[in-house]
């Protein structure tokens, strides 16, 4: 038997499998999948998700050692491509020939990821295919030029922050927005963030004249007004953790992060007063212990509802007035069917013409990831939110760079649009000068089909330096396939 024709058999049975595995996931997944056209996408995730609980590394490698697909870039079109090398292997073994799949249905998957890009986004405003989403500052409300900058820049869509400012402000940027709107004739996609449970640091204790936690230090952990309940030595650190559920659920062996992992600890003991943990990671200075810092359990199983009370009020303003919502939090399916049924309450007519961003930033929701896909979009538009900073503290700064890339398979697997989030040219926005490091970054990031700026006072300066960066990186590479333009460098 020749290689070809052995291969052949492999793919065919590979074929079976995923079609057998893909199917029975596709049929759990029915109730779920509502919209028009989601199906196929849905289809199409569910053999993605097959095809990569094996290892195809030798299938790759023997395939490209025939001039054939590697399968390394089927994320948007799992059976079309296993089709197409089928019937060049069959070619190539002297079988009886068969039909590949035609052009349309072979990059159907894309035109389908483009159609939901611009639909959650906006159009394209410019010659570059990633869209620029921009996080509105409290100064956009009482400064109408803020507005009128984005627009002049073609940016395509806002965000609005609801764990910061309140309705009269919001309403004020989003009167800013649609006043620079028809000035300029370009329109912006409004998108609100939920703020979600946040868990964050309360008062704080020092010992004596320390001021600042070391490594081996010990640190005592205490719900709301839990300060004085501490039975420990008072040569001890301790803080308040604003959300006491959350602190309920740690238990010894759990890691804690303080301020996006600036401190980390391993918790010792469990007290009727709260935990002890000891400090196992600070710079060599010792940090700073602060109020209203940033608190990461990435061990423990929090078992907290994805709206808090403050979301639902919220909810009533956004519903109303936003074109997508920004979903913190969210960790499964069952998340998202709550949030879906909160807005059929508010706008029980048309919610599935809301937007849901789903913000990725804890371990659980990467988990579970293909099920809040499917129950998101199964029903209304949706994009999937790399949330970078607590998914860095969540799952380790060493995986996130693995995982940014899992997540922008799955979303094309999906045909999901994707937004890369969270200090893209942050030291260019908040400087004026970007690093060459971050340079690289968001020229990764053109591989999303958004990328996120934050806030700060050189930020129209960063849109013009994303603006040539992401048009020229869109020339070169689109997602994991390199264009082959012409090169001119030498």
């Amino acid at each position: 038997m020749t290689k070809a024709a052995e291969l052949y058999r492999e793919i065919d049975a590979l074929i079976a499998a995923l079609r057998r595995e893909g199917d029975a996931q596709t049929v759990s997944w029915a109730d779920d999948v509502v919209r028009p056209g989601f199906a196929e996408s849905a289809s199409n995730l569910a053999a993605y998700a097959a095809l990569r609980r094996r290892d195809l590394r030798d299938l790759q490698r023997s395939l490209m050692a025939l001039g054939l697909s590697s399968l390394g870039r089927l994320e948007s079109r799992v059976l079309p491509t296993l089709f197409a090398v089928k019937a060049a292997l069959a070619a190539l073994a002297g079988l009886a020939p068969e039909d590949g799949p035609s052009r349309e249905i072979f990059f159907a998957g894309e035109r389908r990821l483009v159609e939901r890009a611009h639909e959650v986004l906006g159009n394209a405003a410019t010659a570059r295919p990633t869209a620029i989403l921009v996080t509105c500052p409290t100064e956009a409300a009482d400064d109408p030029s803020f507005m009128q900058g984005l627009a002049q820049r073609r940016v395509e869509a806002l965000r609005i922050n609801c764990a910061h400012d309140g309705p009269d402000r919001w309403q004020r940027m989003i009167d800013h927005a649609r006043a620079a709107e028809a000035a300029s004739g370009h329109r912006f996609k409004i998108l609100m963030d939920l703020a979600g449970p946040k868990i964050r640091t309360g008062e704080v204790r020092l010992p004596g004249e320390q001021k600042r936690v070391g490594k081996g230090a010990l640190l005592a952990i205490v719900p709301p007004g839990g300060l004085g309940r501490i039975a420990v030595d008072e040569d001890h650190f301790a803080m308040e953790c604003t959300l006491s559920e959350a602190l309920d659920a740690v238990t010894v062996g759990d890691r804690v992060y303080v301020d996006d992992g600036k401190l980390g600890a391993e918790v010792e003991r469990v007290e009727a007063w709260g935990r002890l943990a000891r400090v196992t990671s600070a710079s060599d200075k010792g940090v700073r212990l602060k109020p209203e810092k940033g608190l990461n359990f990435p061990d423990t199983h929090l078992k907290i509802a994805a709206l808090t009370d403050k979301d639902l009020g919220d909810l009533d303003f956004v519903a109303a007035h936003a074109d997508g919502i920004g979903f913190s939090f969210v960790q499964s399916a069952a998340d998202v069917a709550m949030l879906q049924e909160a807005l059929a309450e508010r706008r029980p007519n048309d919610w599935q013409t809301l937007s849901l961003i789903l913000k990725i930033e804890t371990l659980q929701a990467v988990r579970n990831l293909p099920e809040i896909v499917v129950r998101a979009a199964g029903r209304q538009p949706a994009a999937i939110m790399i949330a970078r900073g607590d998914l860095a503290v969540e799952i380790g700064f060493a995986r996130t760079a693995e995982m940014q890339e899992e997540i922008l398979w799955i979303g094309e697997a999906a045909d999901v649009p994707v937004i890369w989030a969270t200090q893209v040219l942050e030291h260019l926005v908040q400087k004026g000068t970007p690093s060459r490091g971050e340079m690289t970054d968001a020229a990764m990031a053109a591989r999303a089909e958004c990328v996120m700026l934050n806030k700060g006072p050189y930020l129209f300066e960063a849109i013009d330096e994303l603006e040539t960066l992401l048009g020229r990186m869109g020339e070169n590479q689109h997602k994991k396939t390199p264009q082959l333009r012409r090169l001119r460098s030498w």
